[in-house]
């Protein structure tokens, strides 16, 4: 029989994430501190309003694009939140997930072997969605040294002729690194220079601690036209489930990216639109105690790995710690998968990012405090039995 498989699928391997959270489902008593989903339930007025609709019998097909009324939020989301206007007919689209909308933006900007820079360690899917679209993923390796940013050093470096993107995955998941307006000032600079595009990921924006808020690099001068700006409601309004996410870019961008959504997709969930226009009405009381919680977590998981000799520098974004357990002479794959053999404890090791990630694990804590106490006191047992002291 002629083989069935597209050559190129066949050679993409599977996400190194969802490896250990399939072992700890089937595994009595354990913990998992792996996946990167709010432990919060959707706000109640936005399920309420889901519900609603249904109620209302809105089971109807939206426009390609979304519903009007959601696209006019994210529009004023934007401008309040990052100082940057986009047009609500023609620049912002909806999608199914920010997953989606990474996958539209590289299949419409795409030419085969454009090469695409891609900073790790990050998110799983940028390499494969560049392949896809017959792309050339090409990796720019951060460091601990920088707190996992991208330096202008790093970005030249792998600079050629063939680039077209580049992804800026912040702030990051695995490391919770985020990127302050200096860090892409100078950036920007050099993608204007060079005449790049940038493919902005910024699910995790809300979700950025400190003094500082979070910056959009659309919103710097000159990047707006050369920027396909990405979110959703996943992790800032806890909404994993109901699949949403939403893609900004000039129009020209847009419009050819609606096309292959049209034609795939045809259209976001239509009660999880109208859900969405609720959390972004009337939501933001809903992340900041969601973002107070989860920086109550992460500062005490910071402590707990000081105190257990871990090193982690500290991540100012997102809900993720990425420790480094370079000291014991182990891979990344050998400690996770010793610490949920012995202890019962799912973390990810840091190759799951990206080659650079080896020596490092992703530690997720969007867990509640009192799972995180006992995953860490497990944590803390199988590194004392590593240094000699049990």
């Amino acid at each position: 029989m002629r083989d069935p498989l597209n050559k190129t699928i066949t050679t993409i391997p599977p996400s190194g994430i969802r490896k250990f959270f399939d072992i700890v489902n089937e595994m009595k008593d354990a913990i998992s501190l792996g996946v990167g989903e709010p432990d919060f339930d959707t706000p109640w007025h936005v399920r309420e309003e889901g519900i609603y609709s249904l109620e209302k019998g809105r089971t109807f097909y939206t426009s390609n694009a979304g519903l009007k009324e959601l696209k006019v939020e994210i529009h004023n989301y934007l401008q309040r939140k990052c100082n940057v206007t986009y047009d609500s007919n023609t620049e912002i689209m909806v999608t199914v997930g920010g997953s989606e909308a990474i996958d539209l933006a590289m299949r419409a900007m795409l030419d085969p072997g454009d090469e695409v820079l891609i900073p790790q360690p990050s998110y799983v899917a940028y390499p494969p969605c560049v392949v896809l679209a017959g792309g050339v993923p090409v990796v720019i390796e951060l460091d601990e040294k920088d707190e996992f940013r991208l330096t202008p050093e790093k970005l030249l470096e792998k600079i050629t002729p063939k680039t077209k993107i580049l992804v800026l995955p912040f702030p990051n998941n695995p490391t919770g690194a985020v990127m302050r307006r200096e860090d892409l000032e100078k950036i920007a600079a050099i993608v204007e220079e060079k005449d790049l595009f940038v493919v902005s990921d910024e699910i995790y924006a809300e979700l950025t601690y400190g003094d500082e808020a979070h910056v959009s690099i659309a919103s710097l001068p000159g990047m707006r036209e050369r920027t396909v700006l990405i979110n959703g409601f996943s992790k800032a309004y806890a909404m994993t489930g109901w699949r949403l996410g939403y893609a900004c870019a000039p129009a020209a961008i847009l419009k050819q990216m609606l096309k292959i959504h049209q034609y795939a997709i045809m259209c976001a969930p239509t009660t999880s639109q109208y859900a969405a226009v609720e959390a972004m009405r009337n939501g933001d009381e809903d992340v900041k105690n969601m973002r107070e919680a989860y920086d109550q977590r992460r500062r005490y998981l910071i402590h707990a790995f000081a105190e257990m000799g871990l090193d982690c520098f500290e991540p100012l974004g997102a809900f993720y710690m990425f420790p480094s357990i370079k000291r014991f002479g182990m891979t990344s794959e050998e400690f996770a998968t010793r610490l949920l053999q012995e202890e019962k404890v799912a973390v990810v090791p840091g190759t799951a990012f990206g080659d650079c990630g080896e020596g490092f694990l992703r530690v997720s804590y969007a867990y509640s405090l009192k799972s995180l106490k006992e995953a860490l006191g497990r944590i803390e047992r199988f590194v004392n039995r590593l240094d000699g002291k049990e």
